[in-house]
């Protein structure tokens, strides 16, 4: 399993960092975790291929998560012309605001119909699926975001890739994380606690929690950017746009 960090930034785009999205290639399928407001120019920024994408999972249905998903869409209807069947799953009210999110910014476009099967799948919290060839599996997080936001953990060919999604602390993150071979774990402020969100005291705090075998960091502010050399200091991993990680 290998990931490439297409986007690791928070919504702001702090330090010129592209919105979250994560791209992951297993056992000959690519799988995507969140497409953001601004993947899809990441995604050509670093000279990757649509055509390669086999599912997308998203975490939650923020805009620097999932807004990227009308382009993605458009542009495979249009461009790339795919023809292959395309996968997205996320948490319950997936399809109603991606719907409504193509309609807003390209109206008329979906009511045509996609040249392609695209199955959008929702899974309950706590739910289980299949998700070309990985196991999928959620838990809710601490995050508003209008409907359950949710950290997930996929797994396939004897490793796994785990989430945490934007959220505070819960103890939620630590089945996730547990025996993951990598798991990406946001934190977006330096020091003071921000709603929604970890910050690094917290986060420093229950570590020792979070039984991976890798952690890395995601979705810096400002605050915890001025911070990474204390979380170096602590063995993690900084996500950079870019970085390509064997999991």
């Amino acid at each position: 399993m290998k990931l490439t960090v297409i986007g690791c930034g928070d919504a702001w785009g702090t330090a010129g960092r592209g919105h979250t999205c994560f791209r992951l290639d297993a056992a000959g399928r690519c799988v995507l975790v969140d497409f953001g407001a601004s993947a899809l120019v990441s995604w050509h920024g670093l000279g990757q291929n649509l055509v390669d994408v086999d599912a997308i999972v998203v975490s939650h249905l923020h805009g620097d998560h999932f807004g990227g998903l009308p382009f993605f869409l458009l542009q495979t209807q249009f461009e790339t012309r795919r023809t292959r069947p395309l996968s997205i799953v996320g948490p319950p009210g997936l399809r109603e605001r991606l719907d409504r999110a193509v309609e807003d910014f390209f109206p008329s476009v979906a009511e045509r119909g996609w040249r392609f099967p695209c199955e959008i799948s929702e899974v309950k919290p706590g739910g289980r699926a299949s998700v070309a060839g990985l196991d999928l599996w959620t838990r809710e997080v601490v995050h508003q975001s209008g409907s359950p936001a949710t950290a997930i953990r996929l797994a396939g060919g004897g490793k796994t890739f785990a989430y945490s999604g934007d959220t505070e602390w819960t103890p939620a993150l630590e089945p996730i994380a547990d025996g993951a071979d990598l798991f990406v774990v946001e934190c977006y402020s330096g020091e003071r606690p921000v709603p929604g969100h970890l910050n690094w005291p917290a986060l420093r705090a229950n570590l020792g929690r979070l039984r991976a075998r890798r952690v890395a960091i995601t979705h810096m502010g400002a605050s915890a950017l001025a911070r990474a050399d204390d979380m170096e200091a602590e063995g993690l991993t900084l996500l950079r746009d870019g970085l390509v990680l064997d999991v």
